[in-house]
This record gives C-alpha cells, structure tokens and sequence, in this order.
C-alpha cells in the first residue's frame, strides 16, 4: 500500500511575496539543470529529446569504472598494456592522451585520461580492461545507465565517436549522470574530477606533453569541480558541468552550441544564474526526524523516517514561496531494515519551483519480529484488532 503521509510541521508561512520563477535565456537548443540540495529541476530546454552525445560519454565510461572500483572488482593500481590494434585506430583520432604502443598505464592513469584530457585512446583501453571487448563494455555502459534511472540513454562505444546513431543520450539523462557521479563515488569524484590539468606522453624530442582540462567553469565559478566537454561536428558544443557552494551542488548541462567559445561563456553564465536567481531554504538538519512509518512484522512497529543529509528547498531568490511537504512510502514497510536504509520519499512543493523529491532514511535498524510477536501480529490482522 503506498501510504502519503503530510509532514507535521510547516516550514514556511504562506506569503503574498512570492516571486514567479526566475527566466533564463539561453542559445542553446538544448539545456537542464537540476539542484542537488532539493532535486529541482531549474531550468530545462528540449531536456528528453536525443541526441548525440560526443565526449560527455565519458562520464558513463568513468562511472562504470568507479562503480567496478567500489565493488572491488577492478583496481586502481592495475597495469594495462595498450594493444598495437587500440593505438593504431585512436592515437590520432580526436582527443588523445597520447599512450604509446605496448606501454603499460595503470587504471589511475586512464581515468586521468579520460576525465581530464578526454583521451579515446584512454577510454578505448580502459573499456576493453573492464569489458574484455568495447562493444561488451558499451553493453556494461548502457545496462547501468538504466539502473541509475537513465531512461533515454544508450551506448554504443566509450567515446562518445559518432557510430551511426547508436549512442544517445538526453540533457536530463546526462544530469542524472552528472549528479551520479558526485553522490555515487565522492572520493573518486574529488579525486579525479576537476583537476586543471595533466601529463602523459612525450613529444618527439622527448619532451613531457601536459594537456590543459578543457573545462570551462574551472577557475571562473567558485566550487566548479566537474564534470565533462564534448564536440563532433555532429552534436556540436556541448558541456555537463558541476559546482559546488555552501553544501549546495547544481549540475548544469548545454548542447548543441555552435562554437567553442559560445560553449564557455554559456556555460559560466548559465551556472551563475542557477547560483544566483536560485537559493536554498533549509527543511530539516542531517539526521533530524522527518516522519515515523509503520513496520510489517518487525521487533518494533515503527521506524523514525529521517534527513540522510541537510535537506533544503529551491526557491527564488528573496522569495517568501510557500512550502508544503508528504512524506511517501510503501507501506507498512516489512522488516528487517537498516539503518540509514532509504524508505521514503520527502516530497516538497512550492509555488514556483514545481515539485521536488528528496531521500528518506531509516534512523534506526528494525529486526524481524520473534515467532510469537509474528503469531500475535497474525492474529490481530486476522480478527481486525488494532
């Protein structure tokens, strides 16, 4: 049974101040952007409709990694021999972290390529580490792409090269995976994310070749850390960036631009706007009871529903918006469940910003009931006793 629950206390007085939701103008034919603090969607501009994704691919190459990382089931410290066949097709092809045949990079080392200098030939060999082949490892990319909630998203190769069609993605999907990427692994993404630059390889005379992160919000918004550029002459210029500022990440994407430099300043100017126009009104403190939901035979017949990290909701700035919230969940919800288990959804709305989701936790774990409190609760379901 889905139960909706509405949150016992109001969080803002209902105000005649309120402001509409801030307009953002953009060249861009296609633009999102979404508030990690709150869930809210910001902006978005053609956000669901297809599109190529060039080098923004990556990001889903370097998820899969981290994810196989976190699993235990690849290490960073693992060497890769680059294949003759590998260097052959990517060495000049596109960007290129400029590995050299038979030489031996290790997981480290490739993720750097990838991330920071958007190398092919990095992401081509990592790929064929983890999934033997890269067509295997496009399959790997576009069966996780759909677990994390990529609806629209499929992928073809690791790159992000154009391959007749076969690897597509939307402007939403891309900032779920941007915000994947920061929630799902912080300390790989503040790792390898964000840095200004990188070296590998040597020049013909023997000189070391550092190659600059072509990210354009590095140095020019405060916080920015992520994520990914990408241009083919058929997707155009295209970026997914992240920031982060006062515990409050924004992640922004912007494709289909028509220069390099429309492409920078658009992308400064659209993450200015989300920090500014936009602000975050507190709702409950990490760790502060939200709601109680009932519990389905467990040693207890409820469970504290609480804020897994400071929840906050998005509004106009200098906004006096009006804020209602439901607490939803499945319930009762059958034990056993863990602490710090998601249960719930806080669903919060407000009068300019729409509707926005936010997580939920178990603030205790719940055991199965014993034999005989599970024979008891039996019997007062079966006879309808409270």
């Amino acid at each position: 049974m889905n139960k909706i629950l509405l949150a016992s206390l109001p969080l803002f007085a209902i105000s005649t101040a309120v402001l509409a939701a801030p307009v953002y103008e953009t060249d861009a034919p296609i633009a999102y952007m979404t508030d990690m603090a709150s869930g809210a969607v910001l902006f978005e501009k053609n956000a669901d409709k297809q599109i190529p994704p060039a080098s923004m691919a990556k990001m889903m190459t370097a998820y899969v990694a981290f994810d196989q990382i976190t699993k235990g089931k690849l290490s960073l410290d693992t060497k890769v021999k680059v294949q003759r066949a590998t260097w052959l097709k990517w060495n000049s092809q596109g960007s290129t972290m400029f590995l050299a045949v038979n030489e031996e990079p290790t997981v480290s080392d490739l993720l750097h390529g990838v991330i920071t200098l958007s190398g092919n030939d990095a992401s081509v060999v990592l790929a064929e580490a983890i999934g033997g082949t890269e067509d295997n490892f496009a399959n790997i990319m576009t069966q996780t792409a759909k677990r994390i909630g990529m609806k629209n998203s499929r992928f073809g190769n690791s790159t992000g090269w154009p391959d007749e069609g076969k690897t597509v993605v939307t402007a939403r999907d891309l900032g779920i995976l941007g915000a994947r990427l920061a929630s799902d692994f912080p300390k790989l993404y503040n790792d390898y994310f964000g840095l200004a630059e990188f070296t590998w390889g040597k020049t013909m005379a023997g000189d070391p070749i550092t190659q600059p992160n072509r990210n354009p919000l590095l140095g020019k918004i405060q916080g920015a850390d992520g994520l990914k550029t990408g241009h083919t002459e058929e997707a155009g210029y295209g970026f997914t960036g992240s920031a982060e500022q006062n515990g409050r990440r924004i992640v922004s994407v912007l494709a289909g631009l028509n220069s390099y430099g429309a492409r920078g300043s658009e992308s400064v100017k659209f993450m200015n706007w989300g920090f500014n126009a936009w602000e975050a009104k507190p709702l409950f403190k990490k760790g502060a009871k939200v709601q109680t939901a009932e519990v389905q035979l467990g040693d207890t017949s409820s469970v504290n529903l609480v804020a897994p990290r400071d929840l906050f909701a998005s509004i106009p700035k200098g906004s006096d918006s009006n804020v209602t919230m439901k607490v939803r969940y499945n319930g009762p919800i059958k034990a056993p469940i863990k602490q710090g288990q998601q249960v719930a959804t806080l669903i919060v709305s407000t009068s300019d910003a729409g509707t926005q989701r936010m997580p939920l936790v178990a603030g205790e774990a719940v055991e199965e009931a014993g034999f005989f409190d599970r024979v008891w609760a039996g019997l007062k379901s079966l006879f309808g006793l409270a």
